[in-house]
């Protein structure tokens, strides 16, 4: 596979919702970072499984629309629309960008930038009232 399918791939695979088939993208020993301050990462595609069910179930119905994919050998930026149902109710649409590692045609590292304020903002009206007179 291309690191460009790879990457299709992993990000096409969370709209079918099915944690394993989502895991077998990335390698036994893939680290997954996020740089937003509400974002956790993990080390190890065991502990990225295990996060996989909760993720999966508070962003309901979760799709990454791809805007753009940047190849560089194995490297590969892909910047996205995340749309879902957070806690299956409320609609959240959050843009961000994936720096996918591929290594063995597997995700061997992600680091993930996404908007965690704009999410904030979409979920919590208190945050959203109290940041009214800035946004």
């Amino acid at each position: 596979m291309t690191p460009r399918e790879v990457a299709e791939g992993y990000l096409g695979a969370f709209a079918r919702g099915d944690p394993d088939e989502i895991a077998s993208w990335v390698t036994e020993d893939f680290v997954n970072e996020h740089t937003a301050a509400i974002g956790r990462g993990c080390v190890g595609r065991a502990a990225y499984r295990q996060r996989l069910p909760g993720f999966l179930s508070a962003f309901a119905g979760v799709t990454y629309e791809v805007e753009d994919l940047v190849v560089d050998g194995t490297r590969v930026a892909a910047a996205y629309t995340l749309r879902a149902r957070w806690e299956d109710a409320e609609p959240v649409e959050v843009r961000g960008i994936q720096r996918l590692t591929i290594r063995d045609d597997l995700i061997a590292r992600r680091v993930d930038y996404w908007d965690s304020l704009a999410f904030i903002l979409q979920v919590d009206p208190t945050v959203r009232a109290a940041l009214s007179a800035w946004i």
